[in-house]
């Protein structure tokens, strides 16, 4: 049977789908809520695991080893990257990689991003989740939707240096806090996942004043996609 288990970090992520869940457990582990129950019918876990690649992580851990979950999403907000995104657009991970992991200056083998021994640079998300998560945007919002690369660092993108070095370098259409983390320890774990990231800023000079206005509007997108994606994860 499936059980999804739905990442935030904040908690304005996820609340809109923790009041949509029934049959209700909340339980406490590394400092974090566990909600189980059901959501359209289909046993979830939600969960704000923290801002930051090291909590996100974490709880991808907790989730596989004491829910026992099958498959997993994150969801939230991000910097636009691209030209091409709006405020609220989504963008769908076909993979997540880091833009603040550098070991080259000690290997000229080893890019931006790459972590020594593994055989990625970029963490691959499920080919059959990216479909769903993508077909249920388009139901939401059409038009408004894209599937690439999302990119992950323990900083919050507000200088145009900073965005420039992450496009060189990863190439990814939007960047945030976790979504790379997730989707390294989901892919270590061989769980299914996929990160749905609904645009909040530009990542650059106008991010620290457009954040705050546009956080509210991102999230709640994010999240109705999110309902809708489970839904169809459900009747598959």
């Amino acid at each position: 049977m499936k059980k999804l288990g739905i990442i935030g970090a904040m908690t304005v992520e996820v609340e809109t789908l923790k009041t949509q869940m029934t049959e209700l457990q909340v339980t406490q582990k590394a400092g974090m809520e566990f909600y189980e129950g059901k959501l359209q019918g289909l046993p979830v876990v939600v969960v704000v695991c923290g801002v930051g690649k090291v909590n996100a992580a974490m709880c991808v851990q907790v989730l596989c080893d004491c829910f026992g979950v099958t498959h997993i999403v994150n969801t939230g907000v991000a910097g636009s990257l691209d030209n091409r995104l709006d405020i609220g657009d989504l963008v769908i991970s076909y993979d997540a990689m880091y833009h603040d992991f550098d070991c080259h200056p000690i290997n000229d083998n080893y890019a931006v991003g790459q972590v020594p021994g593994l055989p990625v640079l970029a963490f691959p998300a499920d080919e059959l989740l990216v479909r769903l998560a993508y077909e249920a945007a388009e139901l939401v919002q059409p038009g408004h939707n894209h599937k690439g690369r999302i990119a992950s660092g323990d900083q919050f993108i507000s200088s145009s240096v900073q965005k420039e070095y992450i496009i060189k370098h990863t190439g990814a259409m939007c960047t945030e806090m976790e979504g790379a983390s997730i989707s390294h320890a989901a892919w270590r774990n061989g769980i299914p996942f996929v990160v749905i990231r609904a645009i909040s800023d530009k990542a650059d000079a106008s991010a620290e004043m457009d954040y705050p206005t546009f956080e509210a509007i991102a999230a709640k997108a994010c999240a109705s996609v999110t309902c809708k994606f489970v839904e169809m994860l459900k009747n598959q």
